[in-house]
This record gives structure tokens, sequence and C-alpha cells, in this order.
């Protein structure tokens, strides 16, 4: 596979991407400029409107939580563009009711990889509720990815929540049009200078919980996998429930292809999209949120794949959802061995092992050049009920 892909990466007059950048998302991090201002867009005032309100504020004005307690947390970005040190956790901002998830068997952890050009690009939320609860992950790239990645988290849940479907069976259709609305967001952003999202976006896996159904139901575009694990008998089985969306899948490819994009190899690891007779995006990435020029030269689009999960009533499962960063060099069934060491309760202390781990690895495998930033998102199904008040 290398030869061919060193041979295609010559015909092709791409520049070679560095050492220290073959395992990440793009090939090249340089500055972009936002588009032209334009407010007028029906997406404009959509932002403004979300904005305006918190998820807690539509729960309620919409009747969703059903009396019982509601919490909903999730990362804030960091500031400058060093940010927090290297594997330091990111900032929480916390609303709603005081819940504490480590007896329900949940926790997340956020950690900075060690790219000192770059903040912590990931992001994170979870809504908990009674009927339902909502785990999502998102890892930004490109210049201002950690920009689009939080305006994502900030608004891709208050879409989910607004559309009626959320209550329903229908819920995959709601998420898709949730990813769908949301890129259209992201492009309004850009061109009224809120965002910087021509060569930068985002990866999205989002997990919604129904309670009453016993059912996940996950969506997602990029590399963000969602992995999940039951106990049977004095096993734990570990398996990927998502598939990372490469440019070289089959179908993938075609799209691509198709629509004026083209796919070469980098000569290292990675699959990578470029416009024809460009040298940018240089993503290895077919589907993701923000990443406007892929989105319109390429053949890169924002739908994300469904994946319904049937739970088992009275098993004991664990779901994981994490960032590129632990998937690198970490299995589904490594990771689900590894974090079921430790008890529900103490699934702080186990998504902790598990981001170190893949730090380690990191280390290991690259000799210390980069380490991708980490999130670990581990929720212990059954545990996660929240007794209602």
């Amino acid at each position: 596979m290398g030869c061919c892909g060193s041979n295609e990466a010559d015909q092709t007059g791409v520049k070679k991407v560095g050492r220290e950048r073959r395992r990440l998302s793009v090939a090249e991090v340089a500055g972009e400029t936002a588009g032209a201002a334009d407010s007028g867009s029906g997406e404009g005032g959509m932002i403004a409107q979300l904005e305006s309100r918190s998820v807690i504020d539509i729960i309620e004005n919409m009747e969703l939580a059903g009396g019982g307690p509601k919490a909903f947390m999730g990362s804030c970005t960091d500031t400058g563009m060093s940010g927090m040190t290297s594997f330091s956790n990111k900032s929480v901002q916390v609303l709603g009711d005081d819940i504490d998830l480590c007896p329900k068997g949940i926790a997340f952890t956020c950690r900075k990889g060690l790219k000192p050009e770059s903040p912590n690009q990931d992001s994170w939320c979870l809504l908990k509720m009674d009927t339902f609860s909502i785990y999502a992950v998102f890892d930004g790239h490109g210049h201002k990815g950690h920009d689009v990645s939080q305006f994502v988290k900030d608004m891709l849940p208050k879409l989910i929540l607004q559309d009626p479907r959320s209550k329903s069976p229908e819920v995959g259709s709601c998420l898709i049009d949730a990813f769908k609305k949301v890129q259209k967001m992201v492009m309004a952003a850009d061109k009224m200078k809120m965002l910087s999202a021509q060569m930068s976006g985002t990866t999205a896996t989002v997990c919604f919980h129904d309670h009453l159904r016993e059912k996940l139901t996950i969506a997602h575009v990029a590399d963000s996998t969602a992995a999940f694990g039951i106990k049977k008998g004095e096993k734990w089985i570990g398996t990927s429930k998502t598939r990372d969306h490469k440019p070289n899948l089959k179908g993938e490819r075609e799209r691509i292809e198709k629509n004026g994009g083209r796919v070469v190899f980098d000569g290292y690891a990675n699959h990578r999209i470029y416009a024809k007779n460009a040298r940018y995006p240089g993503l290895n990435m077919s589907r993701c949120l923000g990443d406007i020029l892929g989105h319109l030269e390429c053949g890169i689009t924002c739908e994300p794949e469904i994946t319904p999960v049937d739970l088992e009533s009275g098993a004991a499962q664990i779901l994981l959802v994490c960032s590129d960063g632990v998937w690198e060099f970490v299995t589904a069934q490594e990771a689900v061995d590894l974090v079921s060491t430790r008890p529900a309760e103490l699934c702080e202390q186990a998504a902790g092992l598990l981001a170190k781990e893949a730090w380690d690895r990191w280390i290991r495998e690259e000799g210390g050049a980069v380490v991708d930033d980490i999130t670990v998102g581990l929720v212990h199904i059954g545990k996660d009920k929240v007794p209602s008040k």
C-alpha cells in the first residue's frame, strides 16, 4: 500500500504531509478568513434565537422533562491558541439540576494533546433526564476547529430538542435533519464572521438514549467512534458501533470523485481529500461538519450515518463515545476491557485510565512527536437512570 500511495501522491503533486501531522485530521494548519458578512439569512436568525436560550430553557418551555431532574453539561473552549498544558482537562459548564453523575456510572474527560500550535479542539456534552439522555463528542480540526466544535456542541442539542420527533421512534430522522440544519448554521455563522469554517470543521457523534424504549440511536459523521460493551458471563464483549468515514471507502470515494474531489494517499497513514487541481483541504475524513470548501468543492457531506442499538434489559452494558485520540491505537475491545476493571461508581477513574492509556500509546508509537486531543465519554447503561424527585 505504501508504494502505491507514494506513487499516487507524486503524480498529483500534493505536498507531502509532515511527520508531526501524519496521523492528524488535516495535512496542514493554515490561517483562514471568514466569509463576507451576511446576517440576513434564515439560519442567522436561528443562531440568534438559539443563542438566547439555554438547553434547560428549551426543555422547560417544551415540557420535555416530565417534572423530573434535568442537567446539561459540556466542555468550554480554551482561550488563546496554546490553551491549557498538555493532558490537562478542559473546563466544564453545568446547567440545570445538581446531579452527581458518578453514582449513575457516567463520566467524561477531555484532555489536551501534545500539539503546541493548537488548543484542545475536542468538545463534548451530555443531557441527563428521566426519559432520555444525550451523550455527544465533537473533535475539531483546522486552524479554528475548536470554535467550530464548540459552536456545534452548543447548537446541535438545541436543534434536536426542538424537534417533536426527539420524543418518538422517529428520532433517527430528527438527528439527520439536525445535522443538516447545524451545517447550514455553520455556513451562516461563517458568512457573519462569527466563525472561520472555510477549512475548519469538526466530527460529531451523538448518542440518543431512550430510557423508556431501552434503545440507543447513534448519529455520526467522521471518526469519533462510539463503542459498546456487554457482559456475557464473566467476559466483556466490546464492539465498535460506528464506522470511520474515510475517503478510501468505496461509496465515500465515489461520491467525492463525482462531486469534484480527489482522494490521495499521503504516503504515511491516511487517504486525504483534495479539490481538483488544488492542495486543499487535505482532510482524512469524508463526512464532517464545517469545512465549507470541502463540502462545496470536494463532495464531503454532513449527512450522518444512523445506528440503532437495542439494549438488553438487566444486562451489564457500557457505552463509550470518544474522539479518535483514543481510537488511533486502542481497539474497542481493549477500551471496554480497561474501563470494566472499575465498578460503575468509579467511572471517572475508569475514564481517566483509558485517556492515560491512549496518551501513553501515542507517545510510544509517535516517539513523543505528537499526541492528538483525547476525549472519553463513559456510560454504564442501567446505572445512568435518574430517579424522579
